[in-house]
């Protein structure tokens, strides 16, 4: 009978879950997409904990909220000695390679103290979040004055496109994400005005039917068992997708965005310095997201068909008898809802991520096609997956919980009641505005299925929102004298929650517990008035011993 011995754990970025027909957009269609839907679960509240792509990814790849990990923005590196997803799972006999982005910085000060190479089998993988690695394209290879963004940034597939005829020093710039005029001159995708330009590439050769041939590669010659984690670029800016994607589209498309005047005028100061930023206020132009938003749908769309692709390939191999397939995003993007560019703040349209889940296996017949309302956090896929390999998940290790009771029908919720979210915005201008410290740049959400709750360590008032009766989170009800007692019992989930132990994970819980009734055996006895206290067998060190008098 089919079982999932292998998993295909699939990551877009930056892509909205309210941008798919199976969660509810109007116009942009996605059927491969929502086929994968029907034929599993589709996860309705899914969160992320970090707004953010590298410190989301990690709680992905580790299976513990981002402060746990350290991690907590981007470039900052992901601590020597951290377990991941690929630890996991090899120590349950399942290998775990990647495809595509980490956005992950490896510890080379902790590699180097330790005496870690990169040139060992564990010095790569320590030094590539735990992965094998396939091929890793962050998909970003911008150039300023200072030199790339990341100097190991798509080379591989820029090298692709130079044999494949593409010519110049980054075609991954000058062609995969830039038009071009009728006198050949580069139009760059980084002026969001040429959003709307096709790419000036095959649409064959841009980024993502690339890295879905690269999948299909690695599955293609992959023993079993294995995870493989299909990280897509898009459809991350730059916004531009190449014809026939980028005129699919079109203003009257465009959704209306998720804002009032009222929110921008009576903003909380620190989603003021967010609204203030150059990238919110670029999408707070109608003028740009009538631009942006046709070519973010057309990425989706091209995304969409390449999972047709994908999915036809594994039916035709037999792959979709024995591999689970994980559908899912780092994070969402506000294209202008809120007043808010990016992503980095605490709204549904950007901590809210789609999840769908296939489980080939019978077990999971029952609950295919359906939709599941529980709190689901990105740090449950850990466990989920090492319990499809058969491992025993270290619960003083993983913060999170599997997901395979759910896929079987045994329960329709997790044990949780709130979700959480973390934000350091230490780095970020909005910090620089608020004259906020390194210990202050940061913000937390707990969030239950009717209220969120957003503290800042700023000092600033928290932000609350009733998402029953509020759901576009245009009403802030801080300061409402109403809901003191709401405000006080969020606060104290946000408190057991931050209180609970998550940094001791070299001892289990369980191997803790045991030495309540084990203890006395080595010999330490505290408190023992007389040796008939306890069993002789406790005391045979100590009792009838004779030795020579030394006192002198």
């Amino acid at each position: 009978m089919p079982k999932a011995k292998n998993i295909l754990f699939i990551m877009f970025d930056q892509l909205r879950w309210d941008y798919l027909s199976c969660y509810g957009h109007p116009h942009l269609h996605t059927p491969h997409i929502d086929r994968l839907a029907s034929m599993g679960v589709r996860f309705d509240r899914a969160y992320i904990q970090s707004p953010i792509c590298g410190s989301s990814r990690m709680c992905f790849y580790t299976g513990r909220y981002a402060h746990s990990h350290g991690a907590t923005w981007n470039g900052i590196p992901l601590k020597v000695g951290e377990m991941t997803l690929g630890d996991h799972l090899r120590q349950a006999g399942m290998g775990c390679w990647l495809v595509g982005k980490t956005h992950m910085k490896a510890d080379v000060a902790g590699m180097e103290r330790l005496g870690i190479s990169r040139d060992t089998v564990i010095g790569a993988r320590v030094a590539e979040c735990g992965f094998d690695v396939f091929e890793r394209d962050d998909g970003m290879r911008p150039e300023g004055p200072d030199g790339f963004y990341d100097e190991g940034g798509a080379l591989k597939y820029n090298a692709y496109l130079r044999e494949a005829g593409y010519e110049g020093e980054n075609p991954w710039h000058d062609h995969a994400n830039s038009g071009i005029d009728a006198d050949g001159n580069v139009l760059s995708g980084w002026f969001l005005k040429n959003s709307a330009e096709p790419a000036n590439i095959a649409e064959d050769d841009s980024e993502t039917p690339y890295l879905t041939r690269r999948g299909m590669d690695f599955i293609g010659q992959a023993q079993d068992p294995w995870c493989c984690h299909l990280s897509y670029i898009k459809p991350h800016w730059p916004y531009i997708v190449p014809a026939p994607y980028n005129d699919m589209y079109g203003p009257e498309h465009v959704l209306p965005a998720v804002r009032s005047q009222a929110e921008q005028q009576d903003a909380h100061p620190v989603l003021d310095a967010f609204m203030n930023s150059p990238v919110s206020q670029a999408f707070s132009r109608d003028e740009v997201r009538e631009t942006v938003v046709p070519a973010y749908m057309g990425l989706i769309k091209q995304v969409d068909d390449q999972m047709g692709v994908l999915f036809k390939w594994l039916e035709d191999t037999g792959r979709m008898d024995d591999t689970m397939i994980v559908l899912t995003s780092d994070h969402g993007d506000f294209l202008g809802d809120h007043w808010l560019g990016e992503k980095s703040f605490f709204y549904e349209t950007s901590i809210r991520v789609p999840l769908i889940i296939y489980d080939p296996s019978p077990e999971a017949d029952a609950t295919r096609g359906t939709v599941c309302d529980a709190l689901v956090e990105s740090i449950d896929l850990v466990p989920t997956f090492l319990e499809v390999a058969g491992g025993e998940v270290p619960d003083h290790i993983l913060e999170g919980e599997s997901l395979l009771p759910i896929l079987h029908g045994q329960t329709t919720e997790t044990a949780r009641d709130a979700v959480f979210c973390e934000v350091d915005y230490t780095t970020s201008s909005e910090a620089g505005l608020l004259g906020a410290s390194a210990d202050q740049a940061t913000a937390y959400m707990v969030a239950t299925k009717q209220w969120k709750l957003i503290h800042f360590e700023s000092g600033h008032r928290p932000m609350l929102f009733d998402l029953e009766n509020d759901p576009d989170e245009l009403n802030d009800l801080g300061l409402s004298n109403e809901h003191q007692e709401v405000i006080a019992r969020m606060y104290d989930r946000l408190s057991a929650w931050a209180r609970r132990i998550s940094q001791r994970t070299t001892v289990s819980k369980k191997a803790l517990e045991a030495r309540r009734v084990n203890q006395s055996g080595t010999g330490v006895l505290i408190g023992i008035w007389d040796e008939n206290e306890l069993p002789p067998k406790l005391t045979a060190k100590y009792v009838g011993q004779k030795v020579k008098d030394k006192r002198g």
